[in-house]
C-alpha cells in the first residue's frame, strides 16, 4: 500500500476532528495512520502492477488452453473417423 495514500487519509480524518480537539490533532493523525496501516496489512491486497501481470498470465494461459482444446478436438475427430469404420 502506498504510504502517501495512508498519510493523506490519516490527514483527512484528523482534519475532520472538531476544532476544540485541535491540540490532539497530531496524536489522532498518528493513531489514524497506525490503525489504517494495521487494518490494510491484514487485508490480502495486491498492487495494481501485480494484478496486471497475473491478468496477462491468465490471458496467455487461456489462449493456450483454447488452442490445445481445438487441437485435441481435431485429433479426436481425425482418429474417430477411421476407427469407426467397420472392417
Amino acid at each position: 500500500m502506498d504510504a502517501r495514500f495512508i498519510d493523506d487519509l490519516a490527514r483527512r480524518l484528523a482534519a475532520a476532528v472538531p476544532p476544540g480537539l485541535s491540540a490532539l490533532r497530531r496524536d489522532l493523525e498518528d493513531n489514524f495512520k497506525a490503525v489504517l496501516q494495521s487494518g490494510l496489512a491484514r487485508l490480502d491486497l495486491v498492487s495494481r502492477q501485480e494484478f496486471d501481470v497475473q491478468a496477462a498470465v491468465l490471458r496467455r494461459t487461456r489462449e493456450k488452453l483454447e488452442a490445445l482444446e481445438a487441437r485435441l478436438a481435431m485429433l479426436e475427430n481425425g482418429q474417430k473417423s477411421p476407427a469407426s469404420k467397420p472392417q
